[in-house]
């Protein structure tokens, strides 16, 4: 099992932050696309770093088109001599259209089409051959010499697709490299929605299981003293209220049998109640979708729950520990 840490959603102190994760032995780093664009930091994860694999956790894909995609993301896989890693995820359909003007429609049809959009757009590189996609969200058919970057001397970077439901994960199945779970999932989804539907989509390409990386952010609960271990249980139930007031994220709870557990938090959410919000999240809940337990416990906890369930576990380092402390924890992932 790899395990990823992630850069802070503020792109100032990119380059100590990816110096300590790759000296903490971490496999990969994931920037997200928040209040700042996830692209620019990997650049300068990548400049100074050597092994460490960078990558978008998430880009925004409808916010974009094939073609900027392709560009970028050859570019970083450039940059970083091969350790690039492209992850895209839909956003929803409001974000999408009121904050980036941008069509939205059929995302699961869509998110399929624009990845196969992007490696067309890579092959007519590697290949020189004519560009020439027609679908029915997107068309590509110019390139010319001077907009042409050529082959990649360190090939295509591998493609992540951000899902939750069935319909996504199978798109991730069919035609990506790698699933990116989302942290709001549990062992039991994993092992009863998630890894079927991926299997489905991996039947439509033909493919194996052992094509598609399986990335999982799992919540961690833990911390140096009692203190630490409070104020991260404390972070962790907000963060599942937020999660668990959302819609889209339902059928996560339906699962459990917490079905109606959703509708009151969304209901509070929209009073700006999250005190509240908090408070309903019980110590059965936050075992359910996180692992809890002190610093030495945790490799072992994660590896019992997810072994030959995910191929990838993204992890915070807890603060007031060491970087060769957190690097013998995080070996213990792989041992």
């Amino acid at each position: 099992m790899r395990v990823d840490g992630t850069l802070g959603f503020d792109p100032s102190g990119v380059v100590a932050q990816a110096t300590a994760a790759e000296a903490s032995g971490y496999d990969g780093i994931w920037s997200a696309e928040t209040g700042h664009d996830p692209f620019l930091p990997l650049v300068l994860a990548a400049e100074h770093t050597e092994r460490l694999q960078v990558g978008t956790g998430i880009a925004v894909a409808f916010a974009r088109n094939p073609m900027t995609l392709a560009m970028t993301a050859n570019d970083l896989q450039t940059m970083a001599q091969g350790r690039f890693m492209l992850g895209l995820g839909s956003q929803i359909k409001p974000h999408i259209e009121k904050r980036f003007s941008m069509p939205w429609s059929h995302p699961a049809p869509r998110m399929r089409e624009l990845i196969l959009a992007v490696r067309a757009i890579w092959a007519s590189w590697a290949d020189g051959s004519r560009l020439a996609f027609r679908g029915e969200y997107y068309r590509h058919t110019l390139m010319t010499p001077m907009f042409d970057p050529g082959p990649n001397p360190f090939g295509n970077p591998p493609v992540f697709l951000a899902a939750v439901g069935p319909m996504m994960t199978e798109v991730a199945g069919e035609v990506a490299d790698g699933l990116l779970a989302h942290a709001f999932t549990t062992e039991r989804y994993l092992r009863e929605v998630t890894l079927p539907a991926l299997e489905r989509g991996l039947a439509t390409s033909g493919r194996s299981r052992t094509a598609v990386e399986v990335s999982y952010p799992g919540m961690v609960v833990t911390g140096v003293d009692e203190r630490a271990f409070a104020a991260s249980r404390a972070a962790t139930r907000k963060q599942l209220a937020f999660y668990g007031s959302t819609p889209a994220y339902r059928p996560v709870l339906e699962l459990h049998g917490w079905g109606d557990l959703q509708t009151e938090l969304n209901t509070l959410s929209k009073r700006g109640a999250w005190d509240d919000m908090t408070a309903l999240i019980d110590d059965e809940m936050l075992g359910t979708f996180a692992v809890v337990g002190e610093i030495d416990t945790i490799a072992a906890q994660v590896r019992a729950r997810f072994d030959g369930l995910i191929d990838r576990f993204n992890i915070y380092a807890p603060s007031g520990i060491s970087t060769e402390r957190w690097a013998e924890i995080l070996a213990e992932f792989r041992d």
